[in-house]
């Protein structure tokens, strides 16, 4: 412990970083207040606390949550990636709220990607240009609009793998050693951007494609590809138990809810004076047109300076004739920071619709994730281009970036709020229906209009007693003249239903809401329903098991070197 301290006290990175994270709590300094804030996506304590449920009851890993769809359950984290709310839970054992648990998590955006950032542009740049990139990482107008107006967590956390992936696959097509840190640094960096943001990885994945592309071409390292791939394979081996049903399976909810009418992507393209000019700061939603309720600035010093920066490229390039990896980075994020900056303009449209699955990104100003991630990498090299007034010229554009940004990093309105309070009465109802038609199963031709009041009941000429539920399970027992026995849980492949310990038949029996329906003979009998996994699940479930395990035992044994 001694050496590890003194390690860490002795790198010349100690304080870059302490500067980084200092800049992390002050963009985050909102969320250390009392209470909660209003956000659009008002669903991150419901999935912290079903996710805790899944936990505490032994549904490992977790898919279907019992209390959302209306309280009939739904399999949101067969498709919703789930890490930020599995780091939740560590936050959680130690004793937060849910309140403050959430919070933290936005804290942890924050940070965790200006550190990322930061490792990836002093590569490039030094360690001065690499405090600089974090910087505008941090204070990007469109990091605020995750965390503060829309609240998207899984997108928030999205914005911390970027860099890391960079960083690693350059560093794995640069190595002479074949590293093992190295690759499986770029493992688990993909590994945690698919369990935190399905979108952002389709986004993401050009971007990684051409920056792996340029390096390979420069340094002829075509025998790297390999190392990519099988890093790519591991990533994939170790999130197969998510990322595999979550692709096999959509054709049992009904994602075309995902991409029609407001969520539509026609409806959502911003303007060049939203995304260039404008200085409007508003929390209402996006909307068809130009006066949505919501920002959609890139932030006035980042697309001025990638224009500055542009300026010196082509200067430097024309006097030297030459192309160094400086140069070849810079120009590289210069070209994608200005291309997804055009994907979130509706110019772009014909090449939304040559180009069928990104329909469900559902809204192309989600691109400015990418924009924010060139324009703020870009934003260190300056200290390069202008070695002789580094110092200064990194104090002027922070504290410039600070005056014109400082009031977006805030919440609308914080006020007083207790997990008690979110959890009960209207707000408990409210969240129950949010979100209800992201994964509606296809069996129910309709969203329930009420709330499940019990989680069975005899249709006719019996009752029903002695229920106990779980997360993805539930029993009873009945009593009555036979019939039919409907269970109030969205029937979903592959929920099984036992009777006095032999299985039977289920149907949904022309049910508009698509519960689960069993026909039960005379008498008194002991029912139980569970969602048992599909082959798929089990795929996934043993192609992770695998991963991991070949992983903890290559841990042990470079250890025991």
């Amino acid at each position: 412990m001694k050496d590890f301290l003194k390690k860490i006290t002795k790198s010349p990175n100690l304080l870059p970083l302490v500067l980084v994270i200092f800049f992390a709590v002050l963009a985050s300094r909102q969320l250390f207040r009392p209470g909660y804030f209003n956000i659009h996506d008002d669903l991150q304590m419901m999935r912290q606390l079903e996710v805790e449920k899944c936990i505490l009851d032994g549904q490992i890993p977790c898919r279907w949550i019992p209390d959302m769809g209306y309280g009939f359950g739904f399999p949101l984290f067969n498709f919703y990636p789930p890490l930020p709310y599995l780091v939740g839970q560590v936050v959680r054992f130690f004793g937060f709220t849910f309140v403050s648990t959430v919070k933290i998590l936005f804290v942890i955006a924050f940070i965790f990607s200006g550190i990322t950032m930061y490792f990836l542009a002093k590569k490039f740049f030094g360690r001065m240009g690499g405090i600089l990139s974090a910087f505008f990482y941090i204070w990007a107008p469109y990091h605020s609009v995750d965390i503060y107006v829309r609240g998207a967590m899984n997108e928030a956390w999205a914005l911390i793998w970027f860099p890391a992936i960079l960083l690693f696959s350059y560093k794995l097509i640069i190595d002479k050693r074949n590293s093992s840190k190295i690759f499986l640094g770029l493992s688990l960096s993909w590994f945690t951007l698919l369990m935190s943001h399905n979108l952002m990885v389709l986004i993401f994945s050009p971007v990684f494609a051409g920056w792996c592309l340029i390096w390979i071409i420069k340094y002829r390292k075509i025998t790297c590809i390999k190392n990519l791939v099988l890093s790519g394979l591991l990533a994939l081996g170790l999130a197969a138990f998510f990322t595999l049903p979550a692709i096999a399976e959509q054709k049992y909810v009904q994602v075309n809810t995902l991409v029609q009418g407001y969520y539509e992507f026609i409806a959502h393209f911003a303007s060049l004076n939203q995304l260039l000019i404008s200085r409007f700061w508003g929390y209402g939603p996006s909307i068809w047109g130009d006066n949505d309720g919501m920002p959609f600035q890139i932030g006035h010093l980042h697309w001025i300076l990638s224009i500055f920066l542009g300026i010196l490229l082509v200067s430097k390039i024309l006097k030297t004739r030459r192309i160094d990896s400086f140069l070849l980075s810079l120009f590289y994020f210069l070209l994608i920071g200005w291309f997804s900056l055009f994907m979130a303009h509706s110019r772009s449209t014909p090449i939304w619709q040559a180009i069928p699955p990104l329909k469900f990104v559902q809204f192309p100003w989600r691109f400015l994730t990418i924009t924010t991630l060139s324009f703020s990498f870009i934003a260190g090299s300056v200290v390069v281009f202008l070695k002789k007034y580094r110092l200064l010229l990194t104090s002027v554009l922070v504290a410039s970036a600070l005056v014109l940004n400082w009031s977006y990093f805030r919440p609308e309105k914080i006020g007083p709020l207790t997990d008690e309070e979110k959890f009960t009465g209207a707000a408990w109802e409210l969240q129950q229906t949010a979100g209800i038609y992201d994964y509606l199963p296809v069996w129910a031709r309709e969203a329930p209009k009420e709330p499940a009041k019990i989680g069975a009941e005899y249709l006719k000429g019996g009752r029903v007693y002695g229920i106990k539920q779980g997360t993805n399970r539930i029993s009873f027992k009945i009593d009555g003249d036979g019939g039919v026995v409907r269970i109030n849980t969205f029937y979903f492949p592959d929920w099984k239903v036992f009777v006095d310990g032999s299985q039977v038949p289920t149907f949904i029996n022309d049910d508009k809401w698509g519960r689960i329906h069993l026909t039960v003979r005379p008498g008194e009998h002991f029912v139980e329903a569970k969602l048992f996994d599909t082959p798929v699940r089990k795929i996934g479930n043993l192609i992770s098991f695998a991963s991991w395990i070949w992983l903890g035992i290559f841990f042990v044994k470079r250890k025991s070197k």
